[in-house]
């Protein structure tokens, strides 16, 4: 690329060539327009709605933005401001360099190397079948070059003025190349397609390679996935037409702002890269989020447990335990009024009580899954039946917390203990034979080597967990906020569920430990093998009703794992699967009208498709739905519970303190 004025790039501002260059006020540049989300979000609510942009889409949605606004028009690039920005920029990337590098001087930050190590050595098994045939890997190189052949005779043809069609197209659904000029402009179209065709070309390389047992061909389609998603043409200066225009237009202002965030966002990640999601300052748990009142009734070592006050008269007998997952703040169930699953349950006639887990450290570092059992559940039983003076009570187990529900579930059934009449899972997994992309970090060596990190710190750090969990849709959580942030510049949306998503919580090394081995890894509760304090936990030995909820695009517990585990309990159950995915699925109050969800036979052995063509459809929220299986269970109405029950004296106001602190 000798000049780049010759390639048929978006037209460029034109050079100021005065031989005094005066300095201009230049048009609004990127870092203003960095600030106009923050401040949009301090107007009063009508205004805002008015000022700023329809709402961004959260992880079950794609955040990639739509196709690109119309370009400020041609402007006089400033070569003077430019080449300051330039300058300014790589000092803003020293510091992002410098953070980086001081954590790893400490020791932190190994956890990824261990990962990309693994990638090279799980791809460097799929390279040697290719490479110990030299016909195979001839017949591998064949199939690139025919693409690229193809390619160049597309272009060529296109460079004549002939109407040609592409040679590979984007899914419809990839927001990454929805920019007009991705497709108008020839040397755009030109990277995009050669992009496309090499990405296939890799994917086949996994899936044609033979001899590969399951494990690593699913963790080779996963790195491979990993590394087409970060070498984007998108996501580079130079080949993103949009970017490419935001940069000219703001004399390259947007790489500054950019960068002044990637140094915070690495400062604030300890050495790896946090990436800011949404704007954390507009945001508070207690002020804006984790609204529903209530009291914190009870606190131990591991949880404080919160009631939350009656808005009707009358409620239903038996009592609501929620047990929220240990590895996310209980908030996801109370974010706003709106969207409130606790609240609406509250309204609906509900007792409810929730546990919110401590953000553990390393004085936690020997709670094991027995601990959170004893500590969480069983102790949360004794405590509601104090308040209430009930002795049965409906629970309700959400993701990881569903699995700990349902070990506690056996655990009771061997000893007799009938407290729990009824329970709930949202999106939880009792068998993991089917546990999708999160089996990728999960085997022996990648277990001993996290065992090893933990033991230094007591805890696995809430940031490594983040990340893995947003590397499963990186194109939805990772790619796009990249762009967003440190490329263009700007800061992102405040917005709730984004600002939940990266208020992660630390994990205790023999919880998280014991939990990867028995689950993930040995399939231990499934099989019957698994214990806790002696006793032998048989899922089938649960006999009490289950709802057992599933969302249809689950990347964490997939729809067929949570389906196949149904199977494993004793009593009825009944299985509904719900529209999108882990959050969002679950997270679906029925005044938004959203979505829709599936209700069919008794769920029976590991065919989900067969389940699903016998189901019948539903438009909108499975929560009316869940409410009136609760009310077949035990429909007798008593008078509200005020928080405590006159017993128990409250120790501070609902949410606790324990899920405000920050990791």
């Amino acid at each position: 690329m000798q000049r780049l004025t010759s390639l048929p790039v978006p037209p460029a501002p034109t050079v100021a060539t005065s031989k005094k260059p005066r300095k201009a006020k230049p048009a609004r540049s990127a870092g203003a327009r960095a600030k106009a989300p923050a401040k949009a979000a301090k107007l009063p609510a009508k205004e805002r709605a008015e000022a700023r942009p329809a709402e961004p889409p959260h992880p079950e949605a794609r955040p990639a933005a739509g196709p690109a606004e119309a370009g400020p028009p041609p402007q006089q690039l400033d070569i003077e401001a430019f080449s300051k920005n330039i300058a300014r920029m790589v000092e803003q990337g020293g510091r992002a360099l410098a953070a980086y590098l001081k954590a790893h001087e400490q020791g932190r930050g190994q956890e990824n190397t261990d990962l990309v190590t693994d990638a090279v050595k799980t791809l460097s098994r799929v390279l040697q079948y290719w490479l110990a045939d030299p016909q195979r890997a001839l017949a591998l190189q064949a199939m690139l070059g025919k693409s690229y052949l193809d390619l160049w005779a597309n272009a060529a043809k296109r460079l004549t003025g002939e109407p040609v069609g592409p040679v590979a197209a984007p899914d419809p659904r990839d927001k990454r190349f929805s920019d007009p000029e991705w497709s108008s402009n020839q040397f755009f179209d030109f990277l995009k397609q050669g992009y496309l065709l090499t990405t296939d070309w890799a994917n086949h390389l996994v899936k044609d390679a033979a001899g590969l047992d399951p494990h690593t061909r699913q963790k080779a389609e996963f790195y491979v996935r990993q590394i087409a998603n970060a070498v984007s043409p998108s996501n580079f200066v130079l080949t993103n037409p949009e970017l490419l225009r935001t940069t000219l237009a703001s004399n390259a202002e947007n790489l500054v702002d950019g960068m002044r965030m990637l140094a915070e966002d690495i400062a604030a990640g300890g050495g790896s890269l946090k990436i800011r999601q949404s704007d954390s300052s507009m945001f508070e748990v207690g002020r804006n989020l984790a609204l529903t009142p209530g009291k914190v009734i009870y606190q131990n070592d591991l949880m404080q447990l919160i009631q939350y006050a009656p808005t009707t008269a009358k409620v239903l007998k038996r009592p609501l335990m929620i047990v929220p997952p240990w590895i996310n703040k209980f908030y996801i169930l109370d974010l706003t009024p709106e969207k409130s699953f606790i609240k609406w349950c509250v309204d609906q006639g509900l007792t409810v009580f929730v546990i919110s887990w401590v953000n553990p450290d390393e004085s936690h570092q020997h709670k094991d899954l027995a601990d959170y059992m004893r500590e969480g559940p069983l102790e949360a039983l004794d405590v509601i039946r104090k308040a209430t003076g009930e002795s049965e009570v409906t629970a309700i187990g959400y993701c990881v917390g569903g699995t700990l529900l349902a070990m506690t579930l056996a655990y009771m059934a061997a000893r007799s203990d009938p407290r729990i009449t009824s329970a709930t899972f949202f999106a939880a997994q009792a068998d993991f034979t089917h546990a999708g992309d999160l089996k990728v970090f999960v085997d022996e060596e990648q277990i001993a080597g996290l065992e090893r990190h933990m033991k230094e710190r007591g805890y696995l750090d809430g940031n490594t967990m983040a990340t893995a969990f947003n590397m499963l849709r990186s194109n939805d959580l990772i790619w796009p906020y990249v762009i967003n942030n440190y490329l263009k510049g700007k800061a992102p949306f405040p917005f709730d569920l984004l600002y939940w998503n990266s208020d992660a919580t630390r994990m205790p090394a023999a919880n998280h430990s014991l939990y990867m081995r028995s689950c993930y890894l040995e399939n231990r509760l499934a099989k019957g093998e698994m214990t806790i304090d002696g006793v032998g936990l048989d899922l089938k030995s649960v006999d009490i009703p289950v709802y057992n909820l599933a969302t249809r695009e689950d990347h964490i517990a997939p729809a067929r794992s949570v389906y196949v585990g149904s199977s494993l309990f004793g009593g009825p159950v009944k299985y509904v699967l719900a529209g999108s995915g882990h959050i969002a699925g679950v997270v679906n109050p029925p005044a938004r009208n959203k979505y829709q969800y599936w209700t069919g036979p008794q769920p029976h052995g590991g065919d989900l498709e067969k389940w699903f063509a016998a189901a019948d459809e539903h438009a909108g929220s499975w929560w009316p739905d869940w409410l009136a299986w609760i009310r077949t269970q035990e429909p007798t109405l008593v008078k509200a519970r005020q928080p405590g029950g006159g017993v128990l004296k409250p120790l501070e106001d609902a949410p606790g303190s324990y899920v405000k602190v920050r990791d």
